[in-house]
């Protein structure tokens, strides 16, 4: 007898790869806490930020130890990063870059403290981790320091979150065309116009009512490039855990993985928004 015919394998739905509902309260908690510290004291929110660095800190040096054998000393780069957050918000630019130089130089002595070999590999990861997250962090905390200082970093907040939701949403739903598939296999191009489109028009939305003089158009470009930067973050940081061999670079926020993880687009957007926010209504 012939075999009888098979049925169909019923479609697999599109998963997200991670625990939602953790995802989703995690994200919530964190808002709050996050809004909560912006608006009712700005030494409170710079404190925030400084715990993030040094936790961030922490997972990148952790991850680079433990799978690279690179040993970028810690405790400068912690005890700078903090710092260089706080000169920031007190010296702006000229406070954060002071401080900068001053943590490279500790990370260098510090460092010889121990044995010369993997002195040069050990030293120029510390400049880096030094960079890419303290650094970037402070400016943070120069957007901060405006008369409208909440309302720019809240803008900040809500463009990248929008852009990231965007991207996810979008892609999710209509993504077919791999757009950095060597990098990240799951993000699509379809989910980079999502990016873009949703985080233009939030950004015209915010810069109209929360930014003190600013204009939606001004919005429309601000929003525009923290689709880019936002994008080319996780992207950078996905090279970093590619070449680490990782998924995550932490466990400590459920749904999300680390604090890193949550911050690889708000870092390099960071820049973006207040040099630009600067430049169309001024830096007071």
């Amino acid at each position: 007898m012939p075999d009888a015919p098979q049925p169909a394998p019923a479609p697999q739905k599109k998963s997200a790869g991670r625990d939602l509902g953790a995802a989703i309260g995690v994200g919530l908690g964190l808002g709050v806490v996050i809004v909560a510290s912006l608006f009712i004291v700005k030494a409170v929110f710079v404190g925030v930020i400084a715990v993030a660095v040094v936790v961030g800190l922490w997972e990148l040096t952790s991850r680079l130890q433990e799978r690279k054998d690179i040993k970028a000393p810690l405790v400068p780069l912690a005890v700078g990063g903090a710092a260089m957050v706080v000169a920031g918000y007190v010296r702006d630019a000229e406070g954060a870059w002071v401080a900068m130089a001053l943590t490279t130089l500790a990370v260098l002595v510090w460092r010889m403290t121990q044995p010369p070999e993997g002195y040069l590999k050990d030293v120029t990861a510390g400049v880096f981790a030094a960079f890419y997250v303290p650094f970037l962090a402070t400016f943070v905390a120069m957007m901060l320091t405006a008369d409208d200082g909440p309302y720019r970093v809240l803008t900040f907040l809500i463009l990248t979150v929008v852009s990231d939701t965007g991207a996810y949403a979008v892609g999710w739903r209509f993504g077919r065309n791999k757009l950095a598939p060597r990098i990240s296999p799951g993000k699509t191009r379809e989910g980079l116009f999502g990016a873009i489109a949703f985080a233009m028009v939030a950004g015209a939305l915010c810069t109209q009512f929360l930014i003190d003089d600013g204009v939606w158009w001004q919005g429309l470009v601000i929003g525009l490039a923290v689709a880019a930067s936002a994008t080319l973050g996780d992207l950078g940081e996905s090279m970093i855990k590619r070449d680490l061999g990782i998924k995550d670079m932490g466990t400590l926020l459920p749904g999300h993985g680390g604090i890193m993880d949550r911050l690889d687009s708000l870092l390099p957007t960071a820049p973006v928004v207040w040099l630009l926010l600067v430049l169309f209504v001024g830096s007071a």
